[in-house]
Parts: C-alpha cells; sequence; structure tokens
C-alpha cells in the first residue's frame, strides 16, 4: 500500500477546502470503502481527510413525520433509531441486511451512498473497466457476469450498485443534502445515482471536494408497515442478488398507495416506476401484482451468467408486494 498523508478536519468549510484543493484528496469517514479502494488500486487518492469529528452524527425524528439522518451517522445507530425503526421500517431492515455488524458500527451512511460496485472487474486492477479506466472497455460484457445488472444498463457498463439502504431511500424519495465549493444544495435521491450511458466513470452528481451533509426522508405515512427483503446466495453478510423495499396501501382491496425499489438488479437503486403505475387503482392480488413485475422487468436487458434475476426480480416484487398487504 502506497504511502498516505492525513489530516483531521474541525469543520465542514475547512474539509471542504481542503478536499477541493487539491484531486488526490479523499474524504474519510469510516474507511469502510475508502480504503479497499486504496488498497486495490482504485481510488488514486494519497492525501485523506478525516471528518469524523464533524457534528454531522444526529438521527432525528422531523416534526412532520420524515427524518433527518446526518451523513456521519453510522449504519448500526441508524438502524436502531426508534424513529428509523418506527415511520420508516424499510429503511431499517435494509441497513440490518447491508453488512455485517462490525462493519455497521463502523460504516456511515453517507460513505454508503458514496460505495462504489463491488464489481471484480473494477477492483482486480487489470481488466478493461471503464469506471476505473474510461474507454478500455467493459470486461464484465463478455465475463462472468452473474451478479451483474439488467435493468439501466449500457453497452459501457453493467455494474450493479451494491447499497441496501439506497433501495430503501430511493423507495421514499429521500433528499441528499451537501455542502461543498459552491455552497450547499439538495439532490434529489433518484438523481444522486447516474446511469452508466456512455460515462460509467460518472456515478453521481458531485463536485470533487462537495460533502455529503445529511440525507432527509420526507414524511409519508405509507412506510410505516414498509418491508424490505433481500435475496442472496448466502443468508450471512453477502450482497443482494435481488432486494425489494415495499410499502403498500390498500384501500377496500384496491391499491390506493404503493412505493416500490430494487436493488442487486439495477446500474443504480431503482425505482420501480412502471410497477407502481401498473398497481395503482387495481385488486390487490396476486394476479395484479404479477401483472406489474412483469411490467417492470419487460425491458431487462440480462446477459450470459445473470438470466434468472429477471424472473428472481419477479417474485421478489410479488412477495413482497403480498407481505407488505398482509
Amino acid at each position: 500500500m502506497r504511502p498516505l498523508t492525513y489530516t483531521r478536519a474541525a469543520t465542514i468549510e475547512d474539509a471542504v477546502a481542503l478536499v477541493a484543493a487539491d484531486p488526490a484528496t479523499a474524504f474519510l469517514a469510516g474507511g469502510t470503502t475508502e480504503v479497499d479502494l486504496i488498497r486495490a488500486g482504485v481510488s488514486r487518492a494519497d492525501h485523506l481527510v478525516d471528518i469524523n469529528a464533524l457534528p454531522l452524527a444526529g438521527v432525528e425524528a422531523t416534526a412532520d413525520g420524515g427524518l433527518r439522518i446526518g451523513a456521519l451517522a453510522r449504519m448500526s445507530d441508524v438502524a436502531r433509531a426508534p424513529a428509523v425503526a418506527e415511520r420508516f421500517p424499510a429503511i431499517s431492515r435494509a441497513l440490518v441486511l447491508g453488512a455485517s455488524e462490525q462493519l455497521r458500527n463502523m460504516a456511515s451512511l453517507g460513505g454508503n451512498l458514496r460505495q462504489r460496485t463491488r464489481c471484480a472487474y473494477l477492483r482486480d486492477g487489470v481488466s478493461p473497466c471503464n469506471k476505473r479506466a474510461p474507454g478500455s472497455g467493459c470486461a464484465a460484457l463478455e465475463g462472468f457476469n452473474r451478479g451483474h445488472a439488467i435493468l439501466g444498463t449500457s453497452d459501457h457498463c453493467i455494474a450493479t450498485h451494491p447499497s441496501d439502504v439506497a433501495v430503501a431511500l430511493v423507495a421514499f424519495d429521500a433528499v441528499v443534502e451537501t455542502h461543498g465549493p459552491a455552497g450547499g444544495r439538495r439532490i434529489a435521491i433518484d438523481d444522486f445515482f447516474l446511469e452508466p450511458g456512455t460515462t460509467p466513470d460518472i456515478e453521481h452528481p458531485l463536485a470533487h471536494g462537495e460533502l455529503i451533509v445529511a440525507i432527509d426522508v420526507p414524511p409519508a405515512p405509507i412506510a410505516r408497515r414498509s418491508i424490505y427483503l433481500k435475496f442472496r446466495d448466502r443468508q450471512s453478510y453477502e450482497f443482494a442478488l435481488v432486494s425489494v423495499a415495499v410499502a403498500l396501501e390498500v384501500r377496500e382491496g384496491v391499491v390506493a398507495g404503493v412505493r416500490l425499489a430494487l436493488g442487486g438488479v439495477g446500474t443504480r437503486p431503482w425505482r420501480a416506476r412502471r410497477a407502481e403505475a401498473a398497481l395503482l387503482g387495481q385488486p390487490a392480488d396476486a394476479i395484479a401484482f404479477r401483472r406489474a413485475a412483469q411490467a417492470e422487468l419487460e425491458h431487462a436487458a440480462p446477459r450470459e451468467h445473470n438470466g434468472f434475476k429477471v424472473e428472481l426480480a419477479k417474485r421478489a416484487l410479488i412477495r413482497g408486494l403480498a407481505e407488505a398487504g398482509r
């Protein structure tokens, strides 16, 4: 591992200024992602700015029924927070299922949103990878792609976004608040994660030196009975083959409201808007659930080894809807 220099920031403004001044400088929070990327040679940072002393670790219930979560709040603390578990149980469950207990105690929520894909071709340092070396190609297209995306893909990248909690946050229209060299701004989480298109190396709209400071989740009464299901190769800590966040409101047997998002199948956390649209006003039954799942996966683009994800995603949606509607 190459030599690194280190600075501990005392204020948000200091942290932003230090990172913005040098392209080879990066923020350091829990370090569970950044240190791995440095070791793998993916991150070229040689100066780390420790932001753990910044006052960004709060988890607050807002008066209107929403949440405000500091970017440095640890995954385990957010999952256990009463307001999260009561108002948005799918978010709490996604955090619990998202990592081992040791990682949850270290990893920050902001860092979780910024994590890079777990694609082996990105991390091996030698395979063609347009995320690591733009223009070099995508080894996963014709390589072993069992864990890769079937939605939002392009000829330049088919890597999945690995976050679990981001799936639940996308389902409930969270907003990412940042502070950067140009000041503060708020970014709808559905706009925060970018599909690869022709520029898979650009994964989010943040400028260099722009720091996530909080995640706001607007009030959503439908979320109080929400669920998060994760399907993986083993029940211990593992990334999702398919996951689903579901909230369902049924009135007199008819779907009056629904929130759906998928993980493990998209190049970004995938809001299942086609399925949502297909369900509204329909009977809350297995037939409607199957039709909605079919509508969402109709445009899937499986590769040689991940075609099973199409049917698995459909079944995950159907099962999630059935469980949420009980």
